[in-house]
């Protein structure tokens, strides 16, 4: 396993890259698409350990899994940036100040590299949570220090060699530690940090970045709704929710937590939902090849309190992928609770994992209710033909993003800013906004070729005269 960072080190690489950073000025375009394609190149070379380091930190994590969403993921960001970054370094002419502009002067706005990027990953997606964020710093002239999970130790090992063959560590490095390294890494100066993660870590990377005041970009998660309108084809909607449902177990911060359904329409919706998991993964989800195991025992553990006390609590509670048997091999089945009290557990947290809640409706205005009272989520998904019922969804309810007819696709447009908003964080990455995430918008002002403030009368001595031209300026 890669030996821990020391503080010590930790502080020694800032240091580092911020002297790196000031001694090197402005960066080129053509340093950053050098520094963005050595990023491509370490993923193509390394993609074979970096899968296998995913398989062995779950247990059962199929390459293809590793493939898609990692490696395909985080290059697809880093491509886009590098061939749209160019006309977004561009300075921008802003609108001058009359009547300074009448004679010469002008106002434009740089975009300016932030300086040194701390990247905190996660485990869900440990190479993507790294990388996918990187495209965006590099892209920005940035520099950057990644933090893997702890919860995922081979990733890590993986990728501090991997990133030591391709990068000089006062441009990217990889640092590890756990818990108390990932403590004392958020109140360290960077410039800004990145977390992806769970809204109590989100909390505590706030408050030890606030004590340097570092910008933050966090991507948290939360209970995630579908509302699936009375329009709505249930064939599709099933087979779309349990193709998101089943990656990465359930395991993934835009995944499907609750749905909301018609009453009318609830067993229709279970028994299509349990056809296509079962087309997608046959036998027991104790043997299933394709069915990614829990991360670690302690999560298998709170997913079964989560439903163990719905179920206990009178909730109905339907298996998917076999009878139960209790956590085999860290795994768990699939098992949807239907209308348990909002008091329980799995009603108050993010699930993550291999289960999910389904609450019965008669009015959309009730599920609308019932979603703003709840803290703002990463994603909404609404299912449905009805466009005035979905633009009332749209309308009335907030979220990092949105779906129709759809799950989880709005994070893979590599166009579109990507974030969440209160609860489920706060900025973006891909796209412009991600290059603008990144970027300090510094204004220049250029004085004109004359100044025409003594003339106008706009220097001391103020005159009654210049009070009056004031006076008459103050319009509607």
């Amino acid at each position: 396993m890669t030996t821990e960072t020391s503080i010590e080190e930790l502080v020694a690489l800032l240091t580092a890259q911020k002297t790196a950073r000031i001694h090197e000025g402005a960066v080129s375009a053509k340093v950053r698409a050098d520094r963005l394609q050595r990023a491509i190149d370490l993923l193509v070379k390394y993609r074979d350990p970096l899968c296998e380091a995913a398989h062995a930190d779950f247990g059962n994590r199929p390459r293809t899994i590793t493939l898609m969403s990692d490696i395909l993921g985080s290059l697809r960001s880093l491509k886009a940036a590098k061939k749209d970054f160019v006309p977004w370094m561009k300075p921008q002419r802003r609108n001058g100040v009359m009547p300074f502009n009448w004679f010469g002067a002008t106002g434009h706005v740089e975009y300016q590299p932030k300086g040194v990027v701390g990247i905190m990953g996660t485990w869900n997606f440990p190479i993507f949570t790294l990388m996918a964020p990187l495209a965006y710093v590099l892209a920005a002239g940035n520099r950057a220090i990644l933090k893997p999970s702890e919860l995922t130790p081979r990733v890590a090992e993986a990728m501090t060699g991997a990133v030591r063959d391709f990068f000089d560590p006062a441009e990217v490095t990889v640092v590890g530690g756990g818990p108390e390294f990932g403590q004392a890494f958020s109140t360290q100066p960077f410039d800004h940090i990145v977390l992806t993660g769970g809204t109590s870590v989100g909390k505590s990377v706030m408050r030890n970045a606030a004590e340097n005041l570092v910008p933050l970009t966090l991507e948290l998660g939360g209970k995630s709704p579908v509302i699936i309108g009375r329009s709505a084809d249930l064939a599709i909607t099933a087979e779309r929710i349990m193709a998101a449902k089943g990656t990465g177990s359930g395991q993934v911060c835009v995944n499907a937590d609750v749905v909301y359904v018609p009453k009318e329409h609830l067993e229709t919706l279970i028994a299509a939902m349990r056809r296509y998991f079962e087309a997608f993964y046959p036998g027991s989800y104790e043997n299933n090849p394709d069915w990614v195991t829990i991360i670690n025992e302690r999560h298998c553990q709170r997913i079964d309190g989560y439903v163990s006390e719905a179920e206990a609590r009178g909730a109905r509670v339907e298996t998917f992928g076999g009878p139960y048997q209790g956590v085999q091999q860290k795994r768990l089945p699939l098992r949807v609770i239907i209308d348990p009290p909002q008091d329980t557990l799995i009603m108050q947290n993010e699930i993550f994992g291999p289960a999910m809640v389904v609450l019965t409706y008669d009015r959309l205005d009730d599920v609308i209710a019932d979603i703003n009272a709840r803290p703002r989520p990463l994603a909404l998904y609404y299912f449905g033909k009805d466009a005035a019922e979905e633009r009332k969804v749209l309308d009335h309810t907030t979220s990092g993003g949105v779906c129709v007819n759809e799950l989880m696709m709005h994070a893979a447009l590599t166009d579109a800013p990507f974030g969440g908003i209160g609860a489920s964080g706060m900025g973006h990455y891909h796209g412009h906004e991600g290059f603008l995430e990144f970027s300090h918008a510094r204004t220049i002002y250029r004085a004109g070729w004359w100044d025409p403030r003594r003339a106008f009368g706009l220097l001391p001595p103020l005159t009654k005269k210049t009070e009056a031209l004031m006076e008459k300026m103050v319009k509607r």
